[in-house]
């Protein structure tokens, strides 16, 4: 499968781009060569509605003139000396950025670490199509399932090549697997939806096609008759699914541009206790075959995976080259390639699990709201409140009594991140990775 793909190709495209950009005068610069190709079948009931393939190359070069900076992107690589001319020529006359250059060459990574971010296996629209209608007619058996709303199976193949002006050149290759189901229950205004899905780096790792089929069918069926609940406080189950918002949430309050920035609620808070004592939250760019596994940054940074919430204190902030720069401190291999520069972010982070099920949790609780789909992104990034729309279930005596739908969730995550307990249920399967959670007493705004 891989000679889809010409690494070398692909490295001596951003070889011959730097090399163009000294000679058009640029003090510094890198270049970043993206490739790749994707297959995707969508049916619905029982028929093929849409293929589609796709295959891209793309290319940027960003050059520095002392602070100076501009970055030009291309698909094709017909003229390096033209293409490199006019990015120097853009960042002449640019507005100089105090923070703008490459990683300090002491920083990046010497040796790549072997990382399991490629299946071989390739698949055919064919292969694509049995997964995507066995879903399907797994979740129209599920009795109550009324009718499919669609289904679908995907594959990705990418390449990666970046090379700098101080001698890093690197380079990998990527592979993902994926299928979803969704299935409607009722009729008329009382239909009611919902999916399952999967997504892995190695096929072997999907889970049955019949087994996502059947739980969209039994999700949207138990979400039928919802009821609505007076505004009172109660407390809060996020199931796994879910509670990935939360963790996105931590995410984005520790980027090191909005630290720069001072746009986040915990832009104070570093070395303190943000969580309950035991909560620990990891970072890991090197997981066996997680979603953001990656052998270097998008600086050709080593990192390394970091405990950012430990016992509950925060540790570390996510910093590219310029945040940290901004800051006075050092990357710590986070930054993400973003169109024209670098921005921190993320790679596998992972809230650890708990040790209560999610039945123990609400049986814990006794009564409350088991949140399974939340709806519109009610928060405030520079206070920390927030205010989403939710439905799921409500439980008492830690059983489910009904399906609730139409509820405002509100509160402040400072107070929400403290009170918050994690189960043992870890979904481990994406990059933001997290069992189901408990928050007490929230808001909840209904009828």
């Amino acid at each position: 499968m891989s000679e889809l793909i010409d690494q070398s190709e692909l490295q001596s495209r951003a070889a011959r781009l730097v090399e163009a950009a000294r000679k058009a005068g640029a003090d510094a610069c890198d270049a970043i060569a993206v490739t790749g190709v994707s297959l995707s079948v969508d049916v619905r009931e029982g028929k093929v509605e849409e293929t589609e393939r796709a295959e891209g190359d793309d290319v940027t070069l960003r050059v520095f003139v002392g602070k100076r900076t501009a970055a030009v992107s291309a698909n094709r690589l017909d003229d390096p000396a033209s293409l490199a001319e006019r990015a120097v020529a853009m960042a002449k006359v640019a507005p100089e950025d105090p923070y703008a250059g490459l990683a300090d060459q002491d920083l990046l990574v010497k040796e790549f670490p072997e990382l399991e971010l490629l299946d071989t296996k390739e698949m055919t629209a064919e292969d694509l199509t049995q997964i995507a209608l066995e879903a399907e007619a797994a979740g129209l058996e599920v009795e109550g399932v009324t009718k499919s709303g669609g289904a679908g199976a995907s594959w990705r193949l990418a390449g990666v090549v970046l090379a700098t002006s101080h001698g890093f050149q690197g380079s990998y290759m990527s592979s993902r697997y994926g299928m979803s189901m969704t299935a409607v229950a009722g009729e008329g205004t009382g239909m009611e939806r919902d999916y399952d899905f999967d997504s892995r780096t190695y096929y072997e790792d999907l889970e049955a096609p019949a087994e996502i089929g059947r739980r969209a069918g039994e999700r949207a069926v138990r979400r039928l008759n919802p009821n609505k609940l007076s505004t009172r406080t109660a407390n809060v189950i996020y199931e796994s699914r879910a509670a990935r918002s939360i963790l996105g949430h931590l995410v984005g309050a520790i980027n090191g541009a909005a630290i720069a920035r001072k746009t986040s609620f915990l832009k104070d808070r570093m070395g303190e206790a943000v969580f309950a004592p035991g909560i620990q939250v990891v970072d890991d760019p090197f997981k066996r075959r997680g979603a953001a596994t990656r052998p270097f940054d998008g600086e050709g940074t080593r990192a390394e995976r970091l405990d950012v919430i430990e016992d509950g204190v925060l540790r570390h902030w996510f910093l590219d080259g310029a945040s940290a720069r901004e800051l006075g401190l050092t990357p710590n291999g986070r930054a993400h390639r973003s169109g024209s520069g670098t921005s921190p972010g993320a790679t596998n982070v992972t809230l650890m699990p708990g040790e209560k099920s999610l039945e123990e949790l609400m049986a814990e609780a006794g009564q409350g709201l088991l949140v399974t789909d939340l709806i519109g992104h009610g928060v405030n990034g520079l206070t920390g409140d927030y205010s989403r729309g939710a439905a799921g279930f409500w439980f008492e005596n830690g059983q489910i009594v009904e399906a609730v739908s139409e509820i405002t969730i509100a509160g402040n995550l400072k107070d929400m991140f403290a009170r918050l307990v994690p189960g043992s249920d870890l979904d481990n399967r994406y990059s933001a990775a997290t069992p189901s959670v408990m928050i007490e007493g929230m808001a909840l705004a209904g009828s």
